[in-house]
């Protein structure tokens, strides 16, 4: 064996034994969770059901840290740039990581720069307007906003979050124009639409259902393909003058490309039993989550099919983001 070969083989070895040796001795400190947007929203409060989880199971500190802005893009991207060593973890969102990827030109890849933990809930959006808009469904708000061109406008999350996405959407099948207004994050875009800032939002339905039930909103339809069990009585977009319309979102576990597989997986199992957690699957039903939970190499494949799927959409509908 010449000298080349023997040091390679060295260098080899070295490498296998030390990566079995990182995930044993993993954690030693504490574990950072970024959650793309501001605190309040149900991105956030998946986190922490998350982090709460994975602290009791991994005896480690496990922080959630809130940095909101561009959509969700600013957090995305920290975590695809961190070291991939198991400590920072982004809570994954539909619109940052798949639609705006899609849209414009992101500092990351979704596929490339990322290691799938887990899938954790998903759930439809739902279409709500401030209670002075005189429209009590979807059929009144086209003909208002045609009435009005550009007099009413949506709060969005920020460029690419899927709330925006939607509102692009919702313009383009509906043949309108209700002016977009992008804000930092989820809480700042639903604190619009409360104090009457903004006339309509896609809002989660952690966000819908108790300010509904206030009468702090009107809740008009849902995004979802089906009726949504926690909102029975209101009707979603399809089938309410939109056919075809359907958005729904989620929320994933993704740690940064490179992340020793054994310590991937421990996330993953540990996450996938919290879905299954009869306690946790309730509070998820009582805020409108569907829980979910998939192995890294199922998550990945979701990726695929959710990327496939909306660059399909976009240009079936000519879809772009605004100013592109």
């Amino acid at each position: 064996m010449t000298i080349h070969l023997r040091v390679l083989l060295v260098a080899v070895l070295s490498l296998s034994f030390a990566l079995p040796a990182l995930g044993q001795s993993w954690p030693s400190r504490p574990i950072k969770i970024l959650v793309p947007f501001a605190p309040g929203g149900s991105s956030d409060l998946a986190a922490r059901l998350v982090a709460q989880r994975l602290q009791e199971a991994l005896g480690q500190a496990v922080l959630v840290e809130n940095r909101p802005g561009a959509g969700g893009i600013l957090a995305t991207d920290a975590v695809a740039k961190s070291a991939p060593n198991g400590y920072t973890l982004l809570l994954a969102v539909a619109g940052p990581y798949i639609t705006a990827p899609l849209l414009q030109n992101t500092p990351y890849d979704p596929l490339r720069d990322f290691a799938p933990v887990s899938t954790l809930n998903g759930n439809p959006q739902v279409l709500v307007v401030h209670p002075d808009v005189p429209a009590t469904n979807v059929r009144e708000l086209i003909a208002l906003a045609k009435a009005k061109p550009g007099k009413l406008n949506f709060s969005t999350s920020g460029p690419g979050a899927l709330t925006e996405v939607s509102a692009i959407i919702f313009n383009q099948m509906a043949g309108v124009q209700i002016t977009l207004v992008p804000y930092k994050g989820g809480t700042s875009a639903v604190t619009a639409i409360l104090s009457g800032e903004a006339h309509v939002h896609f809002t989660n339905p952690s966000e819908a259902i108790p300010q509904t039930r206030a009468g702090k909103v009107r809740a008009l339809a849902v995004t979802g393909a089906k009726a949504f069990a926690p909102m029975p009585t209101v009707p979603t977009i399809a089938e309410s003058g939109l056919p075809g319309f359907v958005v729904e979102t989620w929320n994933g576990v993704v740690a940064p490309a490179g992340t020793p597989p054994e310590i991937v997986n421990r996330l993953s199992d540990i996450i996938q039993a919290l879905t299954r957690d009869p306690s946790v699957r309730q509070r998820m039903a009582d805020t409108g989550m569907s829980p979910m939970g998939e192995s890294p190499e199922e998550f990945k494949v979701f990726i695929q099919a959710q990327l496939s799927l909306w660059s399909r959409f976009f240009r079936e509908y000519g879809i772009k983001a605004p100013g592109k």
